[in-house]
């Protein structure tokens, strides 16, 4: 794992290519992309099921044995361990909770003219949320995408999972029975990207796909975007852990945090800054003695070798520097009094305050939703949530009267654009 010095003189440098990453800028992973959207668009079923039987080696031979049923998804729900169980509520629970917080009224007001001015807030008519399979299952992306849609008000889900040789996933579907989702299909890939995109003869064309994949499912829906709406195009995960070498620390804790990044993915990014460099050596020396425990040791060791960090900085005020230049996915704040920094943090996609509020609770049952941006998109990204699954429409109602003075700033700033229909439209008004 690097180790980076602020005051070295390639800082700057060196911190710029630990940062460097390029999700679906790759010519063959595009065309490659573009020509599985193609062959969806122009055959439909018989490309979606084609392509699965050929990707993830699915014995289906027709699209209905690619469709779950709801007794299914309950079947799969009420098997569970009775402890799976309890602890899947709890986090369904708490996410619902959260978002609900997050609800936006349709709203109106009168301005001094007597015009009625305001804005409609309506859910999307279809989602799509697609949830990664294969090598992982994730139970809690199916709740951190199902329910804000719910919450929203959003009248058909529809997710897509992918199913290697036909195998499912029970924790999956269970959490999809519990977040309300009725039509799930086990199909993956760009293939089940542009189905929902453009609608085959038993796929639905939906509003907006949301939801994390793999590179070519990110570039699909990089490729897909203007014919639906999409979240974002997620890139691996990351955290940034920042502390200041103060004698309530934990480098286990602190190396365990690292790793739970690391642990993801050989290209996941895990970073640690502080203040002290004695903390940084402690630090090195957990994670060392830390990956001789985990099962993914390989998985996290690359990981750090590839994209991990330690920075070693000389005050807050550089820490503050290269957090917000970072813009990190999950950034945790291992402080007494972590409150006193988050005014000057700008970029960050979920914030992790004090020593007690790892990053893994956010990942399932905090609340807040876990689905965030990622390289640096944070500078101009939120987190996934109610609103992303909600269209707002502004409401313009002006009286006989009240429109006469608006009319004539239309008319004069209209002549000044050249637009004269645009300026009689509103001189009929303002002379009538």
């Amino acid at each position: 794992m690097r180790t980076l010095i602020s005051t070295d003189a390639n800082f700057d440098q060196q911190l710029d290519e630990l940062l460097a990453f390029e999700t679906v800028n790759d010519k063959q992973l595009l065309a490659t992309v573009d020509d599985i959207i193609d062959q969806v668009r122009r055959q439909g079923d018989e490309a979606v099921l084609a392509l699965t039987q050929k990707f993830d080696a699915h014995p289906a031979t027709d699209m209905q044995q690619l469709l779950l049923t709801t007794e299914q998804l309950q079947q799969a729900y009420e098997g569970l361990d009775e402890t799976v169980k309890a602890a899947l509520n709890v986090a369904a629970e708490r996410i619902e909770s959260f978002h609900q917080h997050q609800r936006q009224p349709t709203w109106e007001y009168t301005d001094d003219l007597g015009n009625r001015l305001g804005q409609k807030v309506t859910p999307l008519d279809r989602v799509g949320i697609y949830v990664p399979g294969g090598l992982a299952s994730y139970p809690s992306s199916v709740l951190m995408n199902a329910l804000p849609a719910k919450v929203a008000g959003v009248p058909e889900i529809v997710m897509v999972v992918p199913a290697p040789k036909g195998e499912l996933n029970s924790l999956v579907l269970a959490a999809a029975y519990l977040a309300g989702v009725k039509k799930v299909f086990t199909i993956g890939g760009a293939q089940a990207v542009a189905a929902l995109a453009y609608g085959t003869e038993t796929i639905a064309q939906v509003d907006k796909i949301t939801g994390p994949g793999n590179k070519y499912v990110a570039a699909a829906k990089r490729a897909v975007f203007g014919q639906v709406g999409i979240d974002m195009i997620a890139g691996p995960s990351e955290v940034l852990v920042y502390a200041e070498g103060e004698a309530e620390d934990n480098a286990d804790w602190l190396a365990m945090d690292l790793l739970s990044q690391a642990e993801h993915d050989t290209v996941a990014q895990s970073i640690f800054v502080t203040t002290s460099e004695q903390q940084l050596k402690d630090v090195d020396a957990a994670i060392t003695k830390a990956l001789t425990l985990l099962p993914k040791a390989d998985i996290a060791r690359e990981s750090l070798q590839n994209r991990g960090a330690l920075i070693l900085v000389k005050d807050r005020r550089e820490g503050l520097e290269v957090i917000n230049r970072v813009a990190p996915e999950h950034l945790e704040l291992s402080l007494n009094d972590p409150q006193a920094l988050i005014d000057d943090i700008r970029h960050a996609g979920a914030i992790f305050m004090g020593r007690h509020t790892p990053e893994a609770i956010g990942d399932y049952c905090a609340g807040p939703n876990h689905v965030l941006p990622t390289s640096g998109t944070a500078r101009f990204s939120s987190p996934l949530g109610v609103y992303d699954f909600q269209k707002k429409s502004s409401l313009i109602y002006c009286t006989a009267e009240g429109s006469k003075p608006l009319a004539k700033v239309a008319d004069t700033l209209a002549m000044q654009e050249n637009l004269e229909a645009h300026a009689r439209s509103a001189r009929y008004r303002s002379d009538s």
